[in-house]
């Protein structure tokens, strides 16, 4: 096993040999069992994946990353005036507001509530097959391959690893077959299920090939997002003057209205806030671990082909001489980087990349883009409605402020719960937030979809 802990040996091997560091070492529970081999996250460099990642390019590119703002927009407000209702839910708000834009854009249609059947269902098989990828018995089955042989009732985990499978494939083939359902009857939005059905003519791939492209998608969309503002949350607790600072900071731009997208050239400190948050706390502390295709040499050392690398995001995102103080919140230190991630990914300097949340090389998350404009709106339009309180002890009298190491295990980490008092601002701001949902809500059905193609949206991909 190699491990990777500075930015400059991700940039000389991820980046820059990625012919070599783009496979995936063979996690058996993960690919094998929970997902019969077709999780794009965890298969293998070869002609499968690379039209997987092809199609993945196709329809999560730029002019299709934007075309989404309309339900970035729309599932920002919704999430405001959830937490307005009902603040102590908060965990739940943030994580429905990230499944349904991830639901948007990969099905076209929304997740409006935490009870949606879909999403308790997506979430729970979400997090066992966490639980079960990041197990002592599923890294002990990779060490030990002679160990899968043994009978499914000693071994329990396959047992369940495959029910786990069965229910996510039906899960993904009902979302992916509706959307194609809604293309024939014209009843479908722009999504990426769309996309690939059109692409579907083109390439000839199979319905369940499709599913798990668009279900992987609403995985890693999701969880990933839903994680850092979970963790962005937590340091606005335990930093309060970062909070004040950057609520004055919005208060001077945009005053009694909502934060946009727009605003970003003009909210530097806010931009920096979403930086030092996927900086702080990454979610994934160890990436998703990638495998050498051939052998290689490095700085003098022999890596063998097949050996697995592993980018210490962690170790990086807190290496003092990267970042002084790590574990102090401090948006200062990207006050002047206006880079999106993207672009510092593709900073040729290894010491300009300000996080390594999406990945290196080839493998890094394609929707990065859309991801950057999710978390800007999240964390701008919060900040600029509400505080987020220490909640004072009952018992010592004192303020309550939350462990920041204290975090769930399994392949993604976020905060174990905490406790925080969440309050409008003022008035006019609770104000503001309920009327901006009330106009937004307009533009929906009884079902809460949206009734009309929302303007602005593009058919990514046209009809061939």
């Amino acid at each position: 096993m190699i491990v990777l802990n500075s930015d400059q040996t991700v940039k000389d091997l991820v980046d820059k040999r990625g012919g070599i560091y783009s496979s995936r070492p063979e996690s058996y529970i993960g690919q094998d069992v929970l997902s019969g081999g077709l999780r794009i996250l965890f298969m293998p460099d070869n002609e499968i994946w690379k039209m997987a990642r092809k199609l993945v390019h196709r329809i999560l590119g730029v002019t299709a990353a934007r075309s989404y703002i309309p339900y970035q927009d729309l599932e920002s407000k919704a999430m405001l005036f959830d937490f307005l209702k009902s603040p102590d839910a908060f965990v739940d708000h943030l994580r429905r507001y990230t499944a349904s834009l991830t639901t948007q854009i990969t099905f076209g249609s929304r997740t409006t509530s935490i009870k949606d059947e879909r999403f308790k269902e997506a979430f729970d098989i979400f997090d066992r097959s966490s639980e079960m990828i990041g197990s002592r018995t599923a890294a002990l089955l990779d060490l030990i391959p002679a160990l899968r042989w043994i009978p499914d009732f000693l071994m329990p985990i396959k047992k369940e690893g495959l029910k786990i499978h069965k229910r996510e494939l039906r899960l993904f083939r009902g979302l992916y077959l509706a959307a194609k359902k809604g293309l024939e009857d014209g009843s479908a939005k722009p999504c990426v299920c769309v996309d690939l059905v059109k692409l579907q003519k083109e390439e000839g791939f199979s319905d369940i090939f499709a599913s798990y492209i668009s279900g992987s998608l609403l995985q890693a969309g999701s969880e990933t997002t839903a994680s850092i503002l979970i963790g962005f949350v937590q340091a606005m607790v335990i930093f309060p003057d970062v909070a004040k600072t950057a609520q004055m900071e919005l208060d001077r731009v945009c005053g009694d209205r909502l934060p946009s997208l727009g605003d970003m050239p003009d909210l530097p400190y806010i931009h920096a806030c979403m930086k030092e948050g996927l900086r702080w706390m990454p979610g994934f502390m160890l990436g998703i671990p990638h495998a050498t295709a051939q052998h290689d040499n490095y700085l003098g050392y022999y890596i063998p082909k097949g050996a697995t690398v592993i980018i210490n995001v962690w170790a990086i995102h807190n290496d003092p001489k990267r970042h002084p103080s790590p574990r102090q919140f401090d948006p200062m230190r990207y006050i002047d980087d206006q880079q999106t991630s993207i672009e510092a990914a593709n900073n040729p300097d290894p010491t300009k990349r300000d996080h390594y949340v999406f990945g290196a090389g080839r493998r890094r998350c394609q929707g990065m883009h859309i991801a950057d404009r999710s978390l800007f709106l999240a964390i701008s339009r919060l900040l600029w409605a509400f505080d987020f309180e220490r909640v004072v002890s009952s018992e010592t009298g004192r303020d309550i402020i939350p462990d920041a190491e204290d975090v769930t295990e399994g392949i993604m980490s976020i905060p174990s719960p905490f406790p925080v008092r969440i309050v409008p601002r003022s008035t006019k701001r609770a104000e503001a937030v309920a009327s901006a949902w009330s106009q937004a809500s307009d533009l929906l059905d009884e079902r809460g979809e949206w009734k009309a193609v929302p303007e602005d949206l593009l058919w990514t991909i046209s009809e061939s």
